[in-house]
C-alpha cells in the first residue's frame, strides 16, 4: 500500500504535469471504483485542477468551489501518467481515466480484487468525513505525540498503522520506523517512558524524511514508477532470512492472518525471537484480520 512518502511524491510530480491545467473528461472503465454518486461522477468535467492535498493515505484533487475528487489507492492501485491527452485505459488492470489538456492521469490496480477508490465530494465538511482523525507524523510536537502514542495501550506496530492515530504510516514504513528506533514491534505503547516514546517520534521523523528524499530523488522531474512496498533499499521490511545492515544479524519475521512485520531480534528485541505461536493471544485482540481492515476503520 503506498504510504506517506508514496503519497507525497504522486503529488509533486502531479503538481508539475496537471495542476493548472482543465480536465475534459473523468472516465470510468471499473464502475466499482466509484464510491460516491453525488454529486456525479462526471462533475469536474471542463474543471482547472486546482490544487492538491494528502489526507492520510488519499490523494485529493482540488477542482475550485469546493468540489473535490478522492483517490484512495489500497494495496495495488497505482497511478501512471500518460503525455497523449485521451491516452488508453489499459485492459484488465486499468480502472479509470483523468483527461487533461496536458496528459492523461491513469489509476490502474493490479489483481483480482478491486480495493482502490474514487469519491467525488462537495465542501469541505464531505472532505473532512474521509480524515480518519490521525496527527501528522511529521508535524505533531513531542507532547501531543506521546498522548496520541499511548491513548490507547497498543503494540507499537498497531499504534503506528492506526489511521486514527497517525497519518500515513502502514505496514512497509512502520518496520524501517521501528528499526531506525531500536524497538519491538510488539512493545506496549504505555509501558514505554518519555525519553523512548521522544526516540520514536525522532525515528518517524527521520525515516520518513530520509524515504520522502530518497523517491523523490529517484523520481526526478519524471513520475513514480516503480511503487512498491518492498525496495532494495529497505533495512528489515520484505527482507525476512536476509542480513540485518546495522548488525548483520538474520531478519526475523512475525506472520499473523494476512499481514507481515519484519525485525531484526539483535536490534529490536535483545536477541529474542518472537515466535508466531506464542504471540497469537497477544495479537487477537490488538492485529486487524487485514490492513484494509485497518486502513477502514472510522473514527
Amino acid at each position: 500500500m503506498p504510504e506517506l512518502p508514496d503519497i507525497v511524491v504522486y503529488l509533486e510530480a502531479l503538481q508539475r504535469h496537471a495542476v493548472g491545467t482543465e480536465m475534459s473528461k473523468l472516465r470510468i472503465a471499473s464502475p466499482s471504483v466509484l464510491r460516491t454518486y453525488a454529486p456525479p461522477f462526471d462533475a469536474a468535467d471542463g474543471r482547472v485542477l486546482a490544487g492538491l492535498r494528502r489526507i492520510g493515505k488519499r490523494l485529493v484533487l482540488d477542482f475550485g468551489e469546493e468540489l473535490f475528487v478522492v483517490i484512495h489507492l489500497m494495496i495495488a492501485g497505482r497511478l501512471r501518467w500518460k503525455d497523449t491527452p485521451g491516452a488508453a485505459i489499459p485492459k484488465r488492470v486499468g480502472l479509470a481515466a483523468f483527461d487533461f489538456s496536458a496528459g492523461t492521469l491513469l489509476l490502474t490496480e493490479q489483481g483480482t480484487k478491486r480495493r482502490a477508490g474514487i469519491w467525488v465530494l462537495s465542501g469541505e465538511e464531505a472532505l473532512a468525513g474521509e480524515d480518519r482523525g490521525g496527527v501528522e507524523p511529521l508535524d505533531v510536537g513531542s507532547d501531543d505525540f506521546a498522548e496520541t502514542l499511548t491513548r490507547e495501550n497498543r503494540t507499537l506496530k498497531r499504534a503506528l498503522t492506526d489511521p486514527r492515530l497517525f497519518s500515513g504510516i502502514g505496514n512497509a514504513f512502520s518496520d524501517e520506523i521501528l528499526w531506525e528506533a531500536g524497538m519491538s514491534p510488539v512493545t506496549r505503547t504505555r509501558s514505554m517512558n518519555r525519553e523512548e516514546i521522544e526516540k520514536l517520534r525522532v525515528a518517524i521523523v527521520n525515516s520518513l524524511t530520509r524515504w520522502t528524499a530518497l523517491l523523490r530523488e529517484q523520481v526526478g522531474e519524471g513520475w513514480p514508477e516503480k511503487v512498491t512496498a518492498f525496495r532494495p533499499e529497505m533495512a528489515v521490511h520484505g527482507k525476512f532470512g536476509e542480513p540485518c545492515p546495522r548488525c548483520g544479524s538474520k531478519v526475523q519475521r512475525i506472520v499473523y492472518a494476512s499481514n507481515e512485520t519484519n525485525y531484526c531480534a539483535t536490534c529490536q528485541t535483545g536477541g529474542k525471537l518472537l515466535a508466531d505461536r506464542s504471540l497469537s493471544r497477544l495479537l487477537k485482540d490488538d492485529w486487524p484480520a487485514t490492513l484494509e481492515e485497518l486502513e477502514e476503520r472510522r473514527p
